[in-house]
This record gives structure tokens, C-alpha cells and sequence, in this order.
């Protein structure tokens, strides 16, 4: 009886001892120290633009000092004309270039991730070296084609052909990883249920590469938005929205560049939360 009257009095004694944790060492704030200010780091230049559509600048050529506040430069975001005709034609091309691109990126992305045939090597490091290529190189390049061909003047063609050709690499390599990740048994279940390869693509098959066939878009369409360097070879005459902002630094910007910044960031922002909104409701489903 003793013996268990001592056992019960160490264990309650063990209970009642201070748990000593082991004490938190400093380094533990190195990443997430090290991460916001890699953020903070890569967001300034945009909050800087934003905050500088603001300002109540004395001229019609924005300075580095911020002079006050105002929304004039908000209501008069059309005022330079050239600035809108260069903004029009980029939103022009942008979509357009990217919904080609997408087209033809998606249908090779599908050949090279689910079939063998012979060439699929050479395939493969051409997209590789389209990708890795400097756009100097690939600008240069296109601008030697084009003067080949005198029946194509360099301008709004060029520029979309070009946008077209460096787009598609970026497709092809997304929807290739989405399709090699696919689980093809799903397609068989469809196919055992009667329904025929046309069906059970468009039923199964696309809907499972719809986010990599938008995130490619998205990304042809952001890439054709801000070229300058490609562009800036094959534009001749024609005047995107960055080409023009090149331009106007010269004699200095005026601040409806930075209004338009401050739009095309809002709407890329509002395209990523929208993507994010519904791949959250598509994995609830």
C-alpha cells in the first residue's frame, strides 16, 4: 500500500512541475521579415504611380515632388490625344493576340502532353529556345522577316503577328503541364458511359484545363499589354502604349500615365481575385 501511496505522490508531483518550453530563438522572424520586405520591395513602384495619379502638379509634366492632392488628372484622363489613340491600340491587340495565341498554344499544349509522334523533341526545344530567347534577338530577328515580305508594311499586322508568335510558347508550356497531369481515367469512365471522344472532351477534358487555358490567356495578354522591346522592332509608324510612354519621357510624363497604371494594375488585380474566386467555388463544387 505504501509502495502505490509513493507512486501516486511522484506522479502528482510530475504534474504539478513547470512544463519548461523551449525559449524561441530569434531567428524565426528572418522569413517573414525577409518576405515583406521582398513585397514591399516589388509593390513600391506601383504604390508610388498610384499615389503620384494624385498629384496636383503645377505643369502639365509630372515632377518628383508631390505637390498636393486632386482627382483633375482623374477627370481629365483623355486630355493627351496621343496618349489615348496608343492606349486604344494596345487594348486592341492585347486581347486579340492573346485569344489566338490561346487557341493555337492550347492545341499544341494538348498534342505535346498527351501524344507520342515523331518530331515531339525538336518541338519541345523549339518552344524551349522561343521562351528563352532575348527579345532583342527575337525582335531583331521578326523585323528581318518582315522586311522580306514587302506586301506586309511593318504596323498593326506586324505587331499583332509578332505578339501572336512570342505568345504561344507561354500557352503551350501551361496547358502541356495541365494536360501531363491529367488523370485519364476520368475520360475513360466518360467514354465506358456511352459518351463518344468529341463528348467526353468538352464534357471532362475541358472543363479540368479550363484554369491553365485562362491563366495562359491572361498571360498573353499581360505580355502583349507591356512589350516594348519586340514591339519597339516591328511597330514602324504604329504607337502602342508602351512605345508612347518611351517616347514622352523625353520631355517628361503627364500624369494620365500614371491614371492608366493605376487602371490596367486594378484590372489585372481584379482578373486574379476573379480567377481565384471561382477555382475556390469550382474545388467546393
Amino acid at each position: 500500500m505504501s509502495a502505490v501511496a509513493t507512486e501516486t505522490r511522484g506522479a502528482v508531483a510530475r504534474s504539478e512541475a513547470p512544463i519548461h518550453r523551449p525559449r524561441k530563438r530569434w531567428t524565426r522572424f528572418i522569413l517573414p521579415v525577409y518576405t515583406w520586405a521582398m513585397i514591399l520591395y516589388l509593390a513600391l513602384p506601383v504604390f508610388v504611380m498610384i499615389l503620384y495619379s494624385f498629384n496636383d502638379i503645377p505643369g502639365e509634366r509630372q515632377t518628383p515632388k508631390f505637390w498636393g492632392f486632386t482627382l483633375h488628372w482623374w477627370q481629365d484622363l483623355f486630355g493627351v490625344a496621343g496618349l489615348t489613340s496608343a492606349l486604344k491600340t494596345s487594348l486592341v491587340i492585347a486581347p486579340l493576340s492573346a485569344l489566338i495565341a490561346t487557341t493555337i498554344g492550347t492545341l499544341l499544349g494538348l498534342a505535346l502532353g498527351r501524344y507520342r509522334f515523331r518530331g515531339k523533341a525538336p518541338t519541345n526545344f523549339v518552344i524551349f529556345i522561343a521562351i528563352a530567347v532575348p527579345e532583342i534577338v527575337l525582335g531583331s530577328s521578326l523585323l528581318s522577316l518582315f522586311i522580306q515580305v514587302p506586301f506586309v508594311p511593318l504596323g498593326f499586322t506586324t505587331i499583332m503577328l509578332s505578339h501572336i508568335g512570342f505568345s504561344i510558347p507561354f500557352v503551350a508550356v501551361i496547358v502541356r503541364a495541365r494536360f501531363q497531369g491529367l488523370d485519364r481515367s476520368l475520360e475513360d469512365a466518360a467514354q465506358d458511359l456511352f459518351a463518344s471522344p468529341v463528348v467526353a472532351f468538352f464534357k471532362v477534358t475541358l472543363p479540368l484545363i479550363a484554369p491553365a487555358i485562362l491563366s495562359g490567356f491572361l498571360l498573353s495578354f499581360v505580355l502583349s499589354l507591356d512589350d516594348f522591346v519586340i514591339t519597339n522592332f516591328v511597330s514602324g509608324t504604329t504607337q502602342t502604349f508602351p512605345i508612347w510612354v518611351y517616347g514622352a519621357t523625353r520631355i517628361g510624363l503627364p500624369p494620365q500615365v500614371n491614371v492608366m497604371g493605376t487602371l490596367l494594375f486594378s484590372a489585372g488585380i481584379f482578373a486574379a481575385v476573379a480567377n481565384i474566386v471561382v477555382q475556390h467555388r469550382r474545388a467546393r463544387a
